[in-house]
């Protein structure tokens, strides 16, 4: 039985048109997943369906092999967390109020909030450097700093499982490696963390499991050496990759775009 998250033989098709296809793909407890593919590819699909926000057109989805639909919404709440890619909020709370958001399944409507909620916020609050923000609106925020508040808000919930579509993409680069390191830390305490990402450099320094999809089927799954190769990053990205040793002896993945289209991009290229 696989702790963490399962998807199995997972299918969606929407107005006709075919976004993922027979995808199964496991984000286990304590590992970092990164699903990885070009635009249109499903990561964001198939993130929604494992997070049980969309319905697969066929497929299953198990916590820890229970069916994951068979679950009252409020207990997947406090077990699982899930991050889109924009948050948007149409009222001025402040940071810290969004973030204390993300205790709501843990309580009653009416319940004061608790010591051991308290310290779920200020943990929160830390892990993603948001102290000096927590009284700001969150409508004055830069599109990083909503950023870094909505993974806040996901890690106050104290859950097993966080799936994040995209969680760097308005960050700079220091707060975006901090994220990355984050969720490396959060696997390493036994959590089940699955992120879809552009990144796949970055993936490659932080991953311990990578998923590639392209045109909404799993092309390949396992360790990121094993995974993006130079014939994977070939057709499915179109890029030519080498590896580079850097002065404390780490790989390095460096990607050169191609001048020409792969003869067989035209197989795996981008449908959707």
């Amino acid at each position: 039985m696989i702790r963490g998250l399962e998807g199995r033989d997972l299918c969606v098709a929407r107005a006709g048109r075919v976004i993922l296809e027979s995808a199964t793909v496991a984000v286990e407890s304590g590992v970092l997943t990164a699903v990885v593919g070009p635009n249109g590819s499903g990561k964001s699909t198939l993130l929604r369906v494992l997070g049980g926000l969309w319905p697969a057109t066929r497929g299953t989805v198990s916590l820890d092999g229970a069916p994951l639909a068979g679950m009252p919404r409020r207990a997947v709440a406090r077990r699982l967390a899930f991050l889109a890619q924009d948050t948007r909020c149409d009222f001025a709370f402040t940071v810290e109020e969004m973030v204390a958001m993300g205790r709501h399944a843990h309580r009653g409507r009416f319940e004061s909030e608790s010591a051991a909620d308290r310290r779920a916020i200020e943990s929160a609050i830390a892990a993603c450097d948001l102290e000096h923000l927590r009284l700001r609106t969150f409508d004055c925020l830069s599109g990083g700093e909503r950023q870094r508040t909505a993974i806040a808000r996901c890690l106050a919930a104290e859950p097993e499982v966080v799936l994040l579509d995209e969680p760097t993409a308005h960050l700079d680069l220091e707060h975006a490696l901090a994220i990355f390191d984050l969720c490396r830390d959060l696997a390493l305490e036994g959590r089940a963390i699955g992120i879809a990402t552009h990144d796949i450099a970055t993936v490659s320094r932080f991953a311990a499991h990578v998923v590639v999809l392209c045109r909404g089927r799993v092309v390949a799954d396992g360790l990121p050496d094993a995974v993006l190769t130079p014939d994977i990053c070939r057709r499915v990205f179109a890029v030519d990759r080498e590896v580079v040793t850097t002065a404390d002896g780490s790989s390095v993945f460096l990607f050169n775009a191609r001048t020409e289209e792969p003869a067989h991009q035209a197989e795996l290229g981008d449908q959707q």
